[in-house]
């Protein structure tokens, strides 16, 4: 059985090679790409503000990763500011970026839900919001939940895109991935993170018939994106390497016995 990671680069990667450590076969194939913002100069703008900010919240590890890439020479988190996210990789993105870890808030590894609203549970008990500012950093659009949440509490909310999401580009090794895990579904699980991702699929392979495929996703939302694709097997895992090797154990044992 191999596992499709089709998280951007360079988080794919990443993702294959913890899988590859843990006993799994796993190839990258990226469903979404990643490019520079449409205003290069918002995110230093941003880093101006910065300190007077109560939180930045960040959608997505790529979101920390272009954020910082984009930094002013010399800046490193401000202190008192809060640095939030919506589950483990966007945690380990901020750490690894030099963010103080008793400033990131994000749901933890064993966390019910990875979404805004499992961040805000843990954001409102840091007190009221009334005044306080806060940043989203993301791409282009996105939901707005936490943002009109954070509103409703009497905060200042503002965004800035730190990157641009794009229609994957397959190369000639992933054209003949797509087509082997077409003619193999059996022998592939599609490991999905995003719902965008999702409905970047059926583009490069407008004439497949994917009722035979089986499909992790990190997300109830992304969960459904992969049924209404056409995907007949979807089941729903935590965004970890590790849970997902344990899901594929599970799954290979009981198809066994």
């Amino acid at each position: 059985m191999r596992v499709l990671v089709t998280r951007p680069q360079p988080q794919a990667d990443e993702w294959v090679a913890r899988l590859q450590a843990l006993g799994v076969d796993a190839a990258a194939f990226p469903l979404l790409g990643i490019e520079g913002p449409a205003d290069p100069q918002a995110v230093p703008a941003a880093w101006d503000g910065l300190s007077a900010l109560r939180l930045a919240m960040f959608v997505s590890p790529s979101a920390v990763e272009r954020f910082f890439a984009l930094a002013p020479a010399g800046r490193t988190w401000p202190p008192g500011v809060l640095a939030g996210g919506t589950g483990p990789g966007t945690a380990v993105a901020l750490a690894s970026a030099g963010v103080p870890a008793a400033a990131i808030v994000c749901p933890g590894p064993d966390s019910e839900r990875f979404d805004s609203e499992a961040l805000w549970q843990l954001l409102r008990q840091r007190g009221g919001w009334q005044g306080a500012c806060a940043l989203i950093v993301r791409g282009e659009g996105g939901r707005d939940w936490l943002a009109d949440t954070l509103r409703g509490q009497g905060a200042t909310v503002q965004f800035v895109e730190a990157y641009r999401r794009v229609a994957p580009r397959p190369d000639a090794a992933g054209q003949a991935l797509l087509v082997q895990a077409q003619a193999r579904p059996a022998e592939h699980v599609w490991l999905f993170s995003s719902s965008e991702a999702v409905h970047h699929l059926p583009p490069l392979a407008p004439q497949a018939d994917w009722s035979a495929a089986w499909a992790l996703a990190t997300h109830p939302r992304i969960a459904q994106a992969a049924r209404d694709i056409g995907i007949g097997r979807v089941e729903a895992v935590t965004p970890s390497p590790e849970a997902v090797a344990a899901h594929l154990t599970r799954s290979i044992q009981s198809a066994r016995s």
